[in-house]
């Protein structure tokens, strides 16, 4: 978790080129005195256990039901714009260029480095359909499907929330996400579709009648809708 924070990171500052900082001792400044944990950024971070992931996600969903989702959801998206604006800060402070003017797979690889080494897992993105509208997007070591087990159901809806937000005020055009393959149904990693509100819709609709990631992949590429 992450929240803003005047609090300077001291080896930014002795090293203010340097761009392979995301071992732990080197992406984190630990200050003990005062309970604060800053990350490469300036950004001040917190720590949280795996019963805080569970009692977080319970709570919710005693109190809600099965909205709860949608609310992870949209609390990603959420997340998602807001560190979009601020990733953009920080790339272009530290690179010394516009994120607008970056090969995209380095822009997105940046991106993405402090979450691994913040515990939200590695990815890869495969954007070989983007020309048709959608790419997917593989999450391994989720931190919430990793926290709740084989719970046969997608759980990582805060995740695709956070990409749908990031992508949204990235490329300035309304984008959806939907979680298509999750550890927590027995899988090995979580996989996630990505695009407009036509395309997440009809995987959410195939989804529900029983078709799996590759199904959806099949249907998407040949052209398919939806219902």
């Amino acid at each position: 978790m992450v929240t803003t924070t005047e609090t300077a990171h001291r080896l930014h500052h002795k090293h203010p080129k340097k761009h392979n900082h995301y071992a732990l001792r080197d992406f984190f400044q630990f200050n003990p005195e005062q309970g604060i944990i800053t990350d490469w950024n300036e950004c001040r971070n917190v720590f949280t256990s795996e019963d805080f992931i569970i009692g977080l996600l319970e709570g919710l969903e005693e109190e809600v039901g099965e909205s709860s989702a949608a609310i992870m959801y949209s609390i990603g998206i959420e997340w998602g714009k807001y560190d979009s604006l601020v990733f953009q800060t920080w790339f272009e402070k530290e690179f010394g260029m516009s994120s607008r003017s970056a090969n995209l797979m380095f822009l997105l690889e940046t991106w993405w480095w402090p979450y691994i080494a913040q515990g939200w897992g590695r990815w890869e993105v495969d954007m070989s359909d983007r020309k048709q509208g959608f790419m997917f997007i593989n999450l391994f070591d989720s931190a919430v499907a990793r926290t709740l087990g084989d719970v046969g159901k997608p759980v990582c809806h805060l995740y695709a929330g956070l990409f749908a937000g990031f992508f949204t005020e990235m490329v300035r055009k309304q984008l959806s996400c939907i979680e298509i393959q999750c550890y927590s149904m027995g899988e090995t990693y979580c996989k996630f579709l990505l695009g407009g509100k036509e395309r997440i819709d009809a995987a959410a609709f195939w989804m529900n009648e029983g078709a799996t990631a590759r199904d959806i992949e099949k249907r998407l590429r040949s052209g398919e809708s939806g219902a």
